[in-house]
């Protein structure tokens, strides 16, 4: 691969950060220091186009203007209080975010972890005070190749051994059945069962679609036997797939949405999760919360976030522009299955061939971003505010990776 100008400077940061952080991720050999829109600057001077979006943190875009205009009015005026005082963008926030999701109540933290870690909090505590289930027995229904996050509750219902190796003992309480086998959903239910918790599409699997029907048949279930549906929508949620929810490809509306990365307009961790009254009012002061969870500055471009949702047009980019995208993807020669919806593709690449990982880096070369999921599948998930002519370019340069002997 030819080094471009710059590069010495690059592998002298990487080595610099690599003496002094923990090793606990492994990033392609880049760094960047300027973004805005669907293209990045790295300090090696190069313009790269961003197919990752920060794992779907970014959908809107870097320094998306109205939300960069948002987030400065609000850093102007007051940005923490902690959650000891109301703040006067609060009540906003949590109206715009019960309204996107129908809901009537919405609980903030600041990490998809932590939303995750709530409603599971939510749904054991609903399960005792509303259902009945005795204390301490009560079980939640996970999925095996899950990803919802990293915290010990989590990576306890974790089906990858990287993730689970050298962390235990797990919490109890979680039964893990097969993705899209709605008959292991229903076999694995008893009496304890008081949730459900799915991504409607499999993100760090490898953008694995459900069977259609799969989420149907999960609400159907949930009513029959007085459980909650618990949607992971942490990277799925606000247009992703070419609906505000990838809920919404069934017309189905969960009890509890889990909303993360894109709700933080790529600039403040933000993450909510919302519910009705009826699961909410289970959770009474003292009982869960977190200083930093609905501050005024995440409410301020969260709020933001919604209002460009609410308009439909980044939907409808993701619909159309997400047809382009895979019907490109379907006509590359040598790869394997092609999954996901909207402007989100998971790429399998064929045995014997190069790694995922090989791949990323040949495409970092021909100036586009993009991470592997696994060994042999690379995911792609561009901001939706991405042009036409940007997706041409990216597969082509795809295309050329795939066939590098570089």
């Amino acid at each position: 691969m030819t080094r471009p100008p710059g590069a010495e400077l690059t592998a002298a940061e990487l080595a610099r950060a690599d003496e002094h952080s923990a090793h606990n991720y492994d990033p392609l050999p880049v760094v960047l220091e300027s973004a805005f829109g669907v293209w990045a600057r790295g300090i090696d001077g190069v313009e790269y186009l961003d197919m990752l979006a920060g794992y779907s943190a970014l959908n809107f875009g870097h320094r998306h203007p109205r939300l960069v205009a948002a987030a400065q009015r609000q850093l102007e005026r007051l940005t923490l209080t902690s959650r000891a005082f109301q703040h006067s963008v609060f009540a906003d926030f949590c109206e715009a975010v019960g309204r996107l999701c129908r809901k009537d109540a919405v609980l903030p933290m600041n990490t998809g972890a932590e939303a995750v870690e709530t409603a599971l909090k939510l749904a054991r505590k609903w399960g005792y005070d509303v259902k009945g289930v005795p204390p301490d027995s009560a079980e939640i229904i996970t999925f095996a190749d899950n990803f919802h996050g990293r915290t010990i509750a989590i990576v306890g219902f974790s089906t990858d051994d990287e993730a689970r190796g050298g962390f235990g003992p797990f919490p109890p309480g979680f039964r893990t059945v097969p993705y899209g086998d709605a008959a292991a959903v229903a076999a694995a239910i008893t009496p304890n069962t008081v949730g459900v918790l799915v991504e409607p599409i499999q993100g760090e699997a490898g953008v694995r679609v459900p069977p259609d029907g799969f989420l149907a048949s999960i609400r159907a279930l949930c009513d029959e036997h007085g459980m909650l549906m618990i949607a992971d929508e942490i990277q799925s949620g606000l247009g992703r797939t070419g609906h505000t929810f990838a809920c919404d490809h069934e017309k189905v509306v969960p009890d509890v949405y889990v909303l993360g990365k894109a709700l933080g307009g790529g600039i403040v961790p933000v993450s909510a999760v919302a519910a009705d009254w009826s699961v909410m009012g289970v959770i009474g002061p003292g009982q869960h919360g977190s200083t930093f969870g609905g501050n005024p500055l995440a409410c301020a471009v969260a709020t933001e976030v919604v209002g460009m949702v609410e308009s439909g047009e980044f939907q409808s980019r993701s619909r159309e522009l997400g047809s382009h995208l895979h019907a490109l993807l379907a006509e590359l020669p040598g790869v394997g299955e092609v999954r996901g919806r909207g402007l989100w593709a998971g790429v399998d690449l064929p045995a014997g061939g190069p790694s995922a990982r090989t791949v990323c880096e040949r495409l970092l070369g021909r100036r586009v971003l993009a991470k592997d999921a696994h060994e042999g599948t690379i995911r792609l998930a561009p901001p939706l505010v991405i042009e036409r002519r940007e997706i041409t370019w990216a597969v082509e340069q795809l295309a050329d990776s795939l066939q590098s002997s570089e």
